[in-house]
């Protein structure tokens, strides 16, 4: 079994907007459970405007792909939404598949992400 490092999460505010770094790889288990719980946290604090920067992922499979779709749906009900980082690359290959750059805004850099709300 090949062992991978543990996932991390870190966030930052800026503009009453969660900037969420997202390091390591989100898959099923304790990774992606680990970024819904953050999130989660973030948003009972009043967090509506979260944007995760996924650049630094070097995989993502449907367990992850499930915790974006279930943040964003769980955040526009509260008046809020997600947005999505992510650069060329097997996980934005991942995201254009599953049409899921289609129902959550994705873009390239955290500025045009910004400047999507």
């Amino acid at each position: 079994m090949t062992m991978h490092p543990p996932l991390e999460v870190s966030a930052r505010e800026s503009g009453g907007i969660q900037f969420v770094e997202v390091h390591g790889r989100l898959t099923i288990g304790e990774p992606s459970e680990l970024l819904n719980d953050f999130v989660q946290k973030m948003m009972q604090q009043g967090a509506r405007k979260i944007i995760v920067n996924l650049n630094d992922i070097p995989q993502i499979d449907s367990s992850g792909i499930s915790v974006l779709v279930k943040l964003s749906i769980s955040l526009a009900r509260q008046g809020g939404a997600l947005h999505l980082v992510s650069g060329q690359g097997r996980v934005r290959d991942a995201l254009t598949v599953t049409r899921l750059v289609e129902a959550i805004p994705t873009f390239e850099t955290e500025e045009q992400a910004k400047t999507g709300f």
